[in-house]
């Protein structure tokens, strides 16, 4: 695709209703763009300020074709979607991203073989599709290992852990016949962080700061910025997204997390859009990772990044939403995001806080006394 500048007026697609969407399409409001949303539920997070709301399943081929002829360009929000619509936006010249990135992050198989074709480092790793080839496999790897559905899951959904050798039998209940899946070692890993990055058509690079992800029960908890790591380790991290993103030749925002133990990195996961640990910049930067996806795929230059010296991004789930909403009255300190759900569920992300200051101890002391610790 050439660099065609889409300018303020023109219309963004999003491919994908959820909060992400929610946020990219406010940043592109306060930059006068105007939205076209294609998603299945009716008064989904983004539809509620999108001019256009297109509710249909993502691989409907005629609504695809109706947010293609509404868009100037397109965009998606997560990465489980239909490869075929994709494509079709990609041939129409409206989607910069193009549908490769997602091709690869919605298969962890092409993922870790991209990852180890740029020479970075994985765990150990095995793609089997039956119980008599985990067991064939698991000789020339180390307990514990983690077995995945190849695509699909999140927040610790479509995994299972198996601590020894004598847990294999567990797995027979969770491979499916016809299903394929990757095991891997489990690595005892000493923290986890997150590259959030943004690449402009023309091949700019522009980083925010490396975070550190907390998680409590496989779920993101909280992002920390700045992260606990060494420049050497931050420069190995910013040296490795940028061999994924010339690889992909991504365009627009996109995160790496990564695994770091002992002073080195292992690729976990890709993320082709902006992602949950990168939400800290939208009140912490100059320019949120939304604003900056938005001028990737408008063709427009990318700002250069600047940021308060701290900041922390904490989760609101399902279970926390009414504790956070019946005393908000109370709390002092931290900007509340609300996406616009209305059916809350115990693990479902129904909006996050962030708080910003000169260091994480005088933030963690604003979480303290707000009691947020507590959730």
């Amino acid at each position: 695709m050439t660099n065609k500048v889409v300018k303020p007026g023109g219309t963004i697609g999003i491919l994908g209703g959820g909060q992400l969407g929610r946020m990219m399409a406010t940043a592109a409001k306060h930059m006068g763009y105007r939205i076209a949303v294609l998603d299945p539920t009716e008064d989904c997070p983004c539809a509620q300020i999108a001019d256009i709301h297109i509710e249909a399943n993502y691989d409907d081929i005629e609504a695809a074709q109706k947010l293609s002829e509404a868009s100037d360009v397109i965009t998606y929000e997560f990465e489980n979607v239909d490869l075929q619509v994709a494509r079709l936006f990609e041939e129409a010249g409206k989607l910069p991203q193009g549908a490769y990135p997602l091709e690869v992050t919605q298969n962890r198989s092409k993922e870790k073989a991209v990852a180890v074709e740029a020479g970075l480092p994985v765990a150990n790793y095995n793609i089997i599709e039956s119980y008599d080839q985990l067991a064939a496999a698991l000789p020339d790897m180390t307990f514990p290992v983690v077995l995945k559905t190849i695509s699909g899951g999140y927040d610790g959904k479509g995994q299972l852990k198996l601590e020894m050798e004598e847990d294999v039998e567990d797995a027979k209940d969770f491979l499916k016949e016809g299903g394929t899946y990757i095991v891997e070692e489990w690595l005892a890993f000493d923290l986890e962080i997150s590259q959030v990055f943004t690449r402009s058509i023309g091949g700019d690079i522009t980083f925010f700061p490396i975070a550190e992800n907390v998680h409590r029960q496989q779920i993101l908890h909280e992002t920390r910025v700045p992260a606990t790591v060494s420049k050497k380790v931050a420069d190995k991290a910013q040296e490795a997204a940028t061999a994924l993103a010339e690889k992909m030749n991504i365009v627009g925002t996109f995160a790496v997390e990564m695994f770091v133990k002992n002073k080195d990195i292992y690729i976990n996961e890709m993320a082709p859009r902006p992602h949950n640990t990168g939400h800290y910049t939208i009140e912490a930067c100059n320019v949120s990772q939304f604003e900056q996806h938005v001028r990737a795929i408008c063709g427009l230059s990318l700002l250069p990044v600047h940021s308060f010296p701290s900041a922390v991004m904490v989760n609101v789930l399902g279970r926390h939403y009414d504790i956070l909403v019946s005393r908000i009255g109370d709390y002092y300190g931290f900007h509340f995001h609300d996406y616009g759900k209305k059916q809350s569920r115990p693990n479902r992300k129904m909006g996050h806080i962030t708080l910003v200051g000169n260091d994480l101890e005088e933030i963690d002391e604003i979480i303290s006394k707000n009691n947020i610790h507590m959730w």
